[in-house]
């Protein structure tokens, strides 16, 4: 299989799903599109569990003790920057209700809580960074990108993949400070597994940030 294929197809899949989340009101009147997002979750990590033996880069889950403190360390400070940057200028678009798992009684359900951060912090992050960092970012330096040493990326790519990251997300410049962090954090290990530990911290940490303020529209 083409290794931009296999890279990209779960992020692909995941985008697809998330559009037609979107009509799904028209055609599914009373369906609680919240369900949706276990079944997206899990497609995709059934794609990546499908394709594991392509990723040739996440063979080796050596990763030295100093990498994996700066990837908890980036994480946390990305965690911190995107409830900060929030700002009006800093959104595409309108902030809407996000993904709100109370009952009308405003009562947690916490299977729904479970399966979003579960999601945010294992799938999403293998989804996008063999898409972002793994494929994308090393591309846009070589296009024969298997072939290129991490440590190569120049300027010109992180800035790229971290612009083009960016838009994929509501809170722009949050997206922007995540995508330079996370490929930088690429760079400077030369191991995949450092931006995914990273994103899964951010993603894992503001999980518990939304649920203990209720502030669901960061989900």
């Amino acid at each position: 299989m083409s290794p931009i294929f296999v890279r990209s197809l779960p992020f692909g899949l995941y985008i697809v799903l998330l559009a037609l989340e979107s009509l799904l009101p028209d055609w599914a009147p009373g369906f609680d599109v919240r369900w949706l997002y276990p079944l997206k979750a899990g497609l995709v990590a059934l794609a990546l569990a499908l394709l594991w033996r392509h990723y040739t880069e996440l063979k080796s889950y050596a990763l030295p003790i100093k990498h994996l403190l700066l990837s908890l360390a980036v994480g946390i400070v990305v965690l911190v920057l995107w409830v900060k940057l929030d700002a009006g200028w800093m959104l595409l678009g309108e902030v809407g209700e996000g993904y709100n798992p109370t009952n009308q009684a405003g009562q947690i359900d916490w299977l729904l809580v479970a399966f979003r951060i579960a999601g945010a912090a294992l799938v999403v992050p293998l989804m996008e960074e063999l898409f972002w960092r793994s494929f994308l970012q090393r591309w846009v330096q070589q296009h024969d990108f298997l072939a290129l040493d991490p440590a190569q990326i120049g300027l010109k790519a992180l800035l790229i993949a971290s612009a083009l990251f960016a838009v994929e997300h509501l809170q722009w410049l949050a997206g922007l400070v995540a995508g330079l962090a996370y490929g930088w954090l690429y760079i400077r290990t030369r191991n995949l597994w450092a931006p995914i530990i990273a994103h899964a911290v951010t993603n894992g940490a503001l999980g518990a940030y939304v649920v203990v303020t209720g502030r669901w529209s960061f989900w």
